[in-house]
């Protein structure tokens, strides 16, 4: 089959190297001039099937109010005159109940352990280097109530197949002895050995080469105008070259939409309505002054809902989540205050270990900002429209990196005519 794959971040990339390995014919496409140059570019780097929760939990509807009034907080609602984002909040409210979180968490944690198994055989296979450290997350608590709820999160965990397990502040020194300047603020965590972390875009990129050597054809540069669409089926997706101006029109027997937080406005226009909404995210990421003090474990900071994570002789820091729209600007008061509290709080923990400047010695600032396309279960679509030979992948929220290769395998599969082997619903609107 001939099959186009509207996007090139991670889940694109990863939906054309499956595909590929099936023997189709694939040509990617993206608006930008190379692969994983918008949400996969500077994400939290880690791969977390333990720590694959939805957003939305019993806790969630009183702590996104309190947190409206205050500009870093983890996850900030900033209402909009936008009917898409009110429909998502209240998809969002009716999931905020114990029987849906554990629904979603056991949807999430399947795709999560596929996805994981599927990134291994994709770097076995290829050889890919990216910063990969294999030494599992660690998730740290500075407040006794919220690790007294650690345990419960855990067993929900367990009861799927993760070994999360709970770890005092003594053993979590032992895992990652660079937490010994903060140790007197953390009450306990806990850990996944099985989990790891490394740079989305570096793979991303070499998979696109990988890709690319393997016969994919590459459009970049290239804006998706519109889908055609006649008598129930997509007909083509017309595009025109940003540099030239030139319009291609390009027909396939299948195509995928793996445009991310696009995914939903594109999709809009040929009827199919997918509720995935952006949530922009934050990333700092600072050199590495002293080496020797720094950590090599990825971990969760609980209070600030915030990543970090070791990348070769840099460290990223990431989290917060603004639901504000389409916005991805970095100079606002309100985007300034969130990547400040960034570099604050990697301070505060690991105290002189980064340059922890707000800009580098160029006068460059060393913050990213991506939007990430969010469900209001966290449960991405994966599989086929109502409309005949358009697919969708995406709605992965802040799991992009840990869901992408698996969610490329499954999709490759389904479109191969084959089941994925997984306890996992797949819908595509």
């Amino acid at each position: 089959m001939k099959v186009i794959v509207l996007g090139a971040g991670i889940i694109g990339i990863s939906t054309a190297w499956h595909l590929l390995q099936r023997g189709h014919t694939v040509t990617v496409v993206d608006r930008q001039p190379a692969a994983a140059r918008e949400t996969s570019f500077a994400n939290a780097a880690q791969i977390s099937v333990s720590y694959c929760e939805p957003w939305a939990n019993k806790h969630a509807p009183f702590k996104a109010f309190k947190w409206m009034f205050q500009n870093d907080a983890p996850l900030l609602f900033r209402p909009q005159l936008d009917v898409q984002q009110w429909r998502w909040g209240l998809q969002f409210l009716a999931q905020c109940n114990d029987a849906a979180f554990e629904r979603n968490v056991a949807q999430l944690v399947a795709l999560g352990a596929y996805s994981h198994a599927a990134l291994k055989d994709v770097v076995r296979e290829t050889g890919i280097e990216y910063q990969r450290l294999q030494r599992g997350i660690a998730h740290f608590y500075s407040d006794a109530k919220s690790f007294a709820e650690a345990g419960g999160a855990a067993q929900l965990m367990q009861k799927y197949g993760v070994q999360r397990r709970v770890v005092s502040t003594a053993e979590l020194l032992k895992i990652e002895p660079a937490f010994q300047a903060f140790s007197s603020q953390i009450v306990g965590g806990t850990y996944t050995a099985s989990d790891e972390s490394g740079d989305a875009r570096v793979f991303t990129e070499q998979l696109a080469e990988r890709c690319a050597q393997a016969g994919a054809q590459f459009l970049y540069g290239h804006d998706i105008e519109q889908l055609e669409k006649a008598g129930g089926e997509l007909e083509a997706v017309r595009l025109r070259d940003r540099t030239t101006g030139q319009a291609v029109r390009l027909v396939g027997d299948a195509v995928v939409a793996a445009c991310g937080s696009y995914t939903a406005p594109l999709l809009r226009t040929v009827g199919v309505d997918l509720p995935i909404y952006p949530g922009k995210g934050y990333s700092a990421t600072f050199p590495i002054l002293k080496p020797e003090r720094a950590p090599t474990v990825s971990t969760i900071d609980d209070k600030m809902k915030i990543a970090m994570s070791r990348l070769g002789n840099q460290l990223r820091v990431a989290g917060t989540i603004e639901l504000g729209g389409f916005d991805l600007s970095l100079d606002s008061p309100i985007a300034r205050a969130r990547c400040q509290s960034l570099a604050h709080r990697l301070e505060q923990i690991y105290p002189g270990v980064c340059d922890t400047r707000l800009e580098n010695e160029g006068g460059q600032p060393h913050f990213w900002c991506g939007l990430r396309p969010a469900t209001p279960t966290n449960i991405p679509y994966i599989g086929q429209t109502r409309v005949r030979k358009l697919w969708v992948n995406s709605g992965h929220g802040t799991l992009g990196w840990t869901h992408g290769a698996g969610s490329g395998k499954a999709i490759a599969e389904l479109i191969s005519g084959n089941q994925p082997q997984m306890a996992f619903t797949f819908r595509g609107g």
